[in-house]
Formats: C-alpha cells, structure tokens, sequence
C-alpha cells in the first residue's frame, strides 16, 4: 500500500522526536560519563568535541547519499550509526572505561545524528511543499518535545542510579525499531522532474544556498548561545540562586518551542521575509533586554522574546534550501553544514568574549549577528517562486 500524505507526515515528525529523544538521552548521562572517566571539564570537552566533528565531517556527504539512494534509506542508515554509536561510547565508558572507545562512539553518534538529521530535513521539506502550507517549523519542535522527553526520562533513570549502559542501549534499540517501522511511511521515491545541462554544478558555488546558509548560521549562533550560556549569564550577571538560572533556560526553550508550533501561522499568512526580519527583531531586541534590562523581571521578557525570534530562522532556512525538489538534498546538506559549525564555533567564541567582558554581555553578540542575518533572509524567496 503507498503511503500517503498524511501517513507521511506522521512518519516525518516521529523521526524528528526520536533523534531528540537520542540527543537528550546521551546529554542526561555525560554527569555520569564525567565521573566514570574521571575527566576535568576541559577534557570532557575535548571528549565531547568527538559527536560536533563526527557530524560536521558527515553533514557534506549527506546530499550526496540522499540523491543515490533516498531520504528514507539514509535516515535508516544515520539511526542505525547513531544508535550503535551511543551503545559504543556507553560500553566504553560505564564498562571498560575505556576514554578512546567513548570518543569512537560519539564519533559515530555525531555522524549518524548528521546524515539523519539532513534526510529528515530533506523529507520534511517535501511533504510540506506537497502539503502547500508552511509545517517545517512543527517538526522542529517535535524535535524538542522528544529532546523534553529523553530528558526526562534520563532525569528520571539518574536518579534512581540505573545503569547507564542498559538506560542507553534500551533507547537506542527501541529508538531505531520506532524509526524502522516509521520509514516505510515516507513519501515514494519520485524521479527528477528535470536535470540540468552539463556536469551538475556544486551547491557550494550557489550564492543564494550560501547566504541562506549564513542566515542559519547567525540564528543557530542565537539557540546554541542560549543553550551554552544563558543559565550562567543569570547566575553571573544577576547573581540568580542556580534553579533561577536554569528556570531562565527553560523559560527559553519553552518560548522556542512555541515559536516553532505557532510560527507556520504567521510564515503562511505574512511570508518567510517578513517574520524573518521580526524573528531577526526579536532575538536582537530581546537580548538586549536579557543583558541590559537591569533586573530578572525585564530579563524574564527579554528571555521569551529572544526564544520567539530565534524558533523559525533554522527550520524555515532548511525549507527555502529545498525550495527545488531536484536539487534539495545537496543544497539542505551545504546549509546544514554552514549552520552546524555555530553550534562548533559559537561556544568557545562565546565563552572567551565571556572572560573578557562577562558572561551576561557577551551574548550581545547575538544582537549584532542579527544585522547579517536580516541583510540574508533576502535570499529567502516565496515557496512558490520559480527555484534558480
């Protein structure tokens, strides 16, 4: 039986949560892994440095993989790698303790999570051209919504001290079963409507592909900065008690999250232009307001603005690189490379400008980012715009 539309569209945000769900199982245990291995906070980074390489170097290929084969068959490959990877790096650590097995398997976490993560984009990006409306947004925050869950979850079994080699083998198995019994749902495999004369040239030397790209690099820089610094900046910059801070970062993701279940609304009734440059105004004003606002209470607005702002700019980004079905795959997987390297870079950045100016100013980096960011959601066209 073909699957259908709307079978598909299930199928696509069931993959989304799972590889949240993976995400945030393997983050619940790195306490546990740093104390099994013994590590200081600059080795566990190191360590952990292992799954932003493994996806990075894998990212570029992605496209390539997706045109030979399908999305359906490379999102069964990256789960499957993905999972082997977080049973390799929790047998290395909670049982031989081992640190060189743990970096292979978040070696290989990193690559199944990146080729999976493009296919589901790529995927994505096709049933809601099929769908009309704008959707994308919604399976990004089903990613979060399973990254909630696998925390949760990890939370739960951390504080009852399960093993974490049986807490993470039991997810990464029914993780990739869910994902194996949800694939065949995707849409069939549809032949190119069109090709290009001569040699296909490189989604690398498209400056539309790369200025979308950049676009998602500088709201990626807005999220990861969130994620990285926002709890300490609380702590810091306002002397909040630690559960302040940490409230303050899920007050983020709360927002986020939100912004990305609302946001099609907006993206099908004004256009992808017009609330990337009110998203772009939001993350900015709502730094602002975070740093400069005085106290919690201003800082507590400029929290939920920022997450607002910075909810469409990565999800909508993956839609416009797929605009043209026949070269969707190569184009999603330059402008998820381009935008994976913040989440590389953004950290460390952030984290020297932090001990030179503080903590809580250094995210007004992310107000300034917002200038090229509005200058590249010029590149950003109407879905139904003819593709280059």
């Amino acid at each position: 039986m073909s699957p259908t539309l709307p079978s598909s569209k299930r199928a696509v945000a069931t993959v989304f949560v799972l590889n949240g769900v993976l995400m945030a199982s393997l983050i619940s245990r790195i306490p546990d892994l740093r104390a099994q291995l013994d590590l200081d906070n600059g080795s566990l980074g190191l360590l952990l440095l292992a799954i932003a390489a493994g996806s990075i170097l894998s990212l570029p290929a992605s496209g390539r993989l997706i045109g030979w084969t399908s999305a359906a068959i490379v999102v069964r490959l990256g789960a499957a790698v993905a999972a082997a990877g977080l049973v390799t790096c929790a047998v290395g650590a909670f049982t031989v303790g081992s640190v060189p097995t743990a970096a292979v398997g978040l070696f290989l976490f990193g690559v199944g999570s990146g080729v999976w993560d493009v296919a589901m984009n790529v995927e994505g990006a096709e049933v809601e051209r099929l769908l009309g409306r704008t959707i994308m947004p919604r399976f990004h925050a089903g990613w979060s919504f399973g990254n909630i869950g696998g925390a949760g979850v990890g939370v739960a079994m951390a504080a009852w001290h399960a093993p974490a080699v049986a807490h993470l083998s039991v997810v990464a198995v029914l993780s990739l079963l869910a994902v194996l019994v949800a694939v065949p749902h995707f849409l069939p495999v549809r032949l190119p409507e069109h090709h290009e004369s001569g040699p296909p040239r490189s989604a690398w030397t498209e400056p539309r592909t790369l200025a979308i790209g950049l676009m998602v690099l500088t709201f990626a820089v807005a999220e990861g900065s969130a994620n990285d610094w926002l709890s300490l900046a609380i702590i810091d910059g306002y002397d909040g008690r630690h559960w302040v801070g940490v409230s303050g970062y899920a007050l983020f993701v709360t927002a986020m999250t939100s912004g990305r279940l609302i946001g099609p609304i907006a993206l099908d009734r004004y256009g992808r232009r017009a609330v990337l440059w009110a998203s772009a105004g939001s993350v900015a004003t709502g730094t602002l307001l975070t740093v400069l606002g005085g106290g919690l209470a201003l800082a507590a607005v400029g929290i939920v603005v920022w997450g607002l702002g910075a909810s469409l700019g990565f999800p909508v980004g993956m839609s416009a690189a797929a605009d043209d079905p026949v070269r969707s795959a190569a184009r999603v997987s330059v402008v998820a490379t381009v935008g994976y390297a913040a989440f590389l870079t953004g950290p460390p950045l952030l984290g020297a400008l932090g001990d030179r100016v503080g903590t809580l100013d250094a995210l007004l980096a992310v107000t300034v980012l917002m200038a090229p960011a509005a200058v590249a959601v010029l590149a950003v066209r109407s879905p139904h715009s003819t593709p280059s």
